[in-house]
């Protein structure tokens, strides 16, 4: 490159210059204008503007020189490799440490480190448990091990990551709240529809101790439990979160942590969205006040008798944007309807009075629904059936969705005569009571707008779900190790962490990736270190790394990365 001065009468135009080849013609482009003789002393407080430019381009054809170097890389086969000596490290961090970055974490903990003084660095810390959690999920000591090997090293001990879980604990609501506001500046939030759920974690014990008590367990195990609520908003992104004894009824739980969004994140206009056995008379009066309102599931079998004849009225189903309504036994009963109305999802609805609250019932109906609830239950009829042949003597007590419940037993064989042993049946009178409910959804809400439109939004509840999945299994969030109450907290207060930017990663890739391509391919970008030089990648460059590299603004896929390449990345995952 070169200066080039493009002078008129009046003044005179600096540019940098470059000579390059298109095919076999030779050709000078223009790399970059500088600005005029004028203007650039204006720039430069009355300088040489000449001198300036002739610097500027000798530093341009020494970074250029840099870049476009080759790098020879000599190794010898008899030479051990030296012992205890760290080469591999995972740069698949950096786009999560822009995140967190962009999320103000950083800001957070600093706040945090002023409050309580203490000396260690809860930065680097969280932010390494966090990246662990996603990438490397495990126990504290190794996540700490696993520290060491990224690309840039930690610079704290283990006995700091567990006093800072004591902190991370008692500082859990102000982070939450604190990560909402900061949020705002990086994406609008679609914070006017917010899902709440519960879901519990096991303990490998066996004695109830502090919050890890026994109760209904999730996944039906026999070990003490602790719950957790969680709040996201419209877009699948956590709000908010809190712990509960394994024993707490979590009808009781979204109050409190609704009145805590309500106070610390001046949320006021709001719709929360629940499932059934989160929608008591209470919390659909709580939400009935203000700007909230609320939309629940409700199961149509609870109905009152009336209204559960209204519903399962094959007459008088409504189609969005259609003014005549439709018989449903026509539509059964005709394989040419069925096949019209496959996709579709037929309604009905009507505002009813119950516990003094008023509330506009809506029930939806849909073949496709139906078609997937009878493929369920033949599943689970199979596999009572081969219990009864196999090993009845499996039989227990079941829960309330067991395919055991579909076993009845008796003492009295055919022709009445008491048996010398128990008799195990499919129970035919129950299939047939469960099949009526076919393909029926409902839900109850204070909302007076049209029913698609609410039962939308009430469909979208499986991304609650999905968060629990994914803290579950890709963050192996359970089962939990940890002792003491603070601990836990903490614990899930990086999980939650996790989450939040686990989502926005999503958001990021726009949905093109699923959790397992996200992280694996993630967990596998590693680097070798060549000393002096820089890092090789020895991932495999795909079409997610492209995307990743394109959405995130730097790129990690070069031949090698230079050690000042490196650097500058660092720098800039952390503004």
């Amino acid at each position: 490159m070169r200066l080039k001065v493009s002078r008129s009468k009046n003044s005179a135009s600096f540019y940098v210059t470059k000579t390059v080849y298109i095919g076999k013609k030779e050709r000078t482009i223009t790399v970059e204008k500088l600005g005029t003789e004028k203007e650039l002393r204006e720039k430069l407080n009355g300088a040489d503007p000449y001198q300036w430019a002739k610097d500027y381009i000798e530093k341009l054809n020494k970074k250029e020189q840099e870049e476009s170097r080759q790098v020879l890389v000599k190794l010898q086969q008899s030479k051990l490799i030296d012992k205890n000596k760290q080469q591999s490290f995972n740069g698949g961090y950096l786009f999560l440490q822009q995140l967190y970055y962009q999320l103000k974490l950083d800001r957070i903990c600093a706040k945090i480190t002023a409050k309580h003084k203490f000396s260690f660095n809860l930065n680097s810390i969280l932010s390494r448990l966090i990246y662990g959690r996603i990438l490397f999920p495990s126990s504290k000591l190794n996540t700490f091990q696993l520290s060491n090997t990224l690309l840039e090293p930690p610079d704290f001990e283990l006995q700091h990551v567990y006093r800072s879980l004591e902190i991370i604990a008692k500082e859990s609501d102000f982070i939450q709240a604190e990560l909402y506001k900061n949020s705002l500046a990086l994406s609008k939030r679609n914070d006017r529809i917010l899902y709440y759920d519960c879901t519990n974690y096991y303990f490998e014990i066996e004695q109830e101790e502090g919050n890890k008590q026994f109760g209904p367990s999730k996944e039906n195990r026999p070990n003490p439990i602790v719950e957790m609520g969680l709040f996201m908003d419209g877009d699948g992104i956590p709000l908010a979160f809190s712990m509960h004894s394994g024993n707490t009824n979590e009808q009781l739980t979204l109050q409190p942590l609704e009145k805590k969004i309500l106070k610390e994140f001046s949320l006021s206009k709001f719709v929360v969205c629940t499932d059934a056995g989160l929608s008591s008379i209470s919390n659909r009066k709580f939400n009935n006040q203000g700007e909230r309102a609320f939309i629940t599931t409700q199961s149509v079998k609870k109905l009152k008798k009336h209204l559960k004849e209204w519903a399962l009225s094959k007459e008088g189903w409504r189609l969005e944007g259609v003014s005549k309504t439709f018989d449903l036994s026509k539509i059964e009963d005709s394989g040419e309807l069925k096949d019209t109305y496959k996709e579709t999802v037929f309604y009905k609805d009507r505002w009813i009075n119950e516990g003094g609250l008023e509330q506009h019932l809506i029930v939806t109906y849909s073949l496709k629904y139906k078609e997937y609830q009878q493929q369920i239950r033949e599943k689970q009829v199979e596999r009572a059936v081969k219990l009864i042949e196999k090993r009845p003597a499996n039989l227990k007590k079941h829960r309330q969705n067991d395919y055991k419940r579909f076993i009845s037993k008796t003492n009295v064989t055919p022709d009445g005569e008491i048996a010398e042993t128990e008799i195990f049946n499919i129970d035919s009178d129950l299939i047939a009571s469960e099949q009526v409910y076919d393909g029926l959804y409902a839900v109850c809400t204070n909302l007076e707008d049209d029913a698609p439109a609410i039962t939308k939004i009430s469909h979208n509840r499986w991304k609650i779900e999905e968060c629990f999945r994914l803290l579950k299994s890709d963050f192996k969030a359970r089962p939990v190790y940890l002792s003491r109450d603070d601990r836990i907290k903490a614990h899930f207060t990086t999980c939650f962490l996790s989450l939040t930017l686990y989502r926005y990663l999503e958001q990021r890739l726009e949905g093109e990736f699923t959790s397992t391509d996200i992280i694996t391919h993630l967990r596998n970008m590693n680097f070798y270190l060549v000393p002096g030089e820089g890092y090789i990648p020895t991932y495999t460059r795909t079409n997610f790394t492209d995307a990743l590299h394109n959405s995130f603004g730097f790129r990690t896929d070069y031949e090698i990365v230079t050690m000042a390449q490196m650097k500058k990345i660092f720098r800039e995952t952390k503004k």
